[in-house]
């Protein structure tokens, strides 16, 4: 089965968790070229700057508040977009919690909130957009984690959420084509990105949390999203650094875990202290972070290589075309070389 999906231009979208972050900065590269947008979140803060903003650079787009946790106010968001745009082409899901604590820390209401929001809003997302996308194609793009293959100290709810994500799209992905659903299923694993979740997450340590460096721009990851959202794709990792994470897991996951237990720890920790229970937006929105970047901005990758040639085929297979080309033509001189050498010794 062939899937066919629009150019962005022509495309209706919606992105659920667009307040801030990745998904902030998808919604305005949506906009930009010409796609109408729905935006939502739990922050109407966040959404009513975001329309604003596209609405200021000529672009089309309303905002819908809504918690991911929610069935009903999910499907909401699907059937407003339906009712004012005619139709759903796009649905990308990025709207995440995050909680930085250990295990022991980490009580059992905490667990049953983040894995609502995270696990359970990627599925309710799917479910919402499902009846509208099937009618005529159209693209299903959830943001997961590299952490979906190994996980990281302070992050067990996160991870486990997102492990969950990894397993129900694959599931989806494959009753869909079984049943020759015209809608692509992307999971995107960002590696680490300077976003402000780091800030917006719950904190129950004695300190501020950061991720294991390097870290990339919001709109590396939007780069692959918006590719998503007209190219069929199945995984796409942003940010390069995340490609070591999954080979590492495929190759030793004994490495993996050694690996993460000598970096994560130290890896994550920084000098600012905290006051170790630090409830953040799990519950509960927060203000103050309608932006896109985080606080590493003096740290961060604003472009990368491994995603750009991802999202870039044509200049992909331009490159491997002079690398082939050039390996042929060091062989084919070598040989001559070797050959008339042989032929002069005899």
């Amino acid at each position: 089965m062939q899937i066919k999906l629009k150019p962005i231009g022509v495309q209706v979208a919606i992105i659920f968790g667009a307040s801030s972050g990745i998904g902030r900065i998808a919604a305005l590269e949506f906009a930009k070229r010409g796609a109408k947008v729905c935006v939502a979140a739990r922050s109407e803060e966040g959404l009513k700057t975001l329309v604003g903003e596209i609405e200021s650079s000529g672009g089309e787009a309303f905002y819908a508040i809504a918690d991911a946790a929610d069935f009903e106010q999910v499907k909401t968001v699907a059937d407003k977009t339906v009712e004012r745009y005619g139709r759903l082409d796009t649905w990308v899901h990025s709207a995440a919690a995050f909680m930085f604590a250990t295990v022991e820390l980490t009580e059992p209401e905490e667990y049953k909130r983040l894995i609502e929001v995270n696990l359970l809003g990627q599925i309710y997302g799917a479910k919402a957009a499902l009846p509208h996308l099937k009618k005529n194609g159209g693209a299903l793009i959830h943001l997961s984690s590299v952490e979906a293959w190994r996980g990281t100290p302070y992050q067990s709810a996160y991870v486990s959420s997102k492990h969950g994500v990894k397993g129900f799209l694959q599931v989806l992905r494959v009753e869909l084509a079984h049943e020759k659903i015209p809608v692509s299923v992307t999971q995107i694993l960002p590696a680490a990105i300077n976003t402000p979740i780091y800030d917006k997450g719950a904190n129950k340590m004695p300190f501020k949390p950061r991720a294991v460096a390097p870290y990339y721009h919001p709109k590396i990851v939007a780069d692959a999203i918006l590719f998503a959202a007209e190219n069929p794709t199945e995984d796409l990792i942003a940010g390069g650094a995340g490609v070591g994470v999954v080979l590492a897991e495929r190759i030793s996951p004994s490495l993996a875990g050694w690996f993460s237990e000598k970096i994560g720890f130290v890896g994550q920790k920084t000098d600012e202290k905290s006051s170790g229970d630090y409830a953040g937006n799990l519950f509960e929105p927060v203000s103050g972070f309608d932006t896109i970047e985080g606080r590493f901005s003096d740290e961060q990758f604003n472009s990368d290589p491994y995603t750009y040639l991802k999202t870039n085929p044509k200049v992909k297979n331009t490159l491997l075309a002079i690398a082939g080309g050039v390996l042929g033509g060091f062989f084919i001189w070598r040989t001559k070389r070797t050959g008339g050498k042989q032929r002069m010794k005899i």
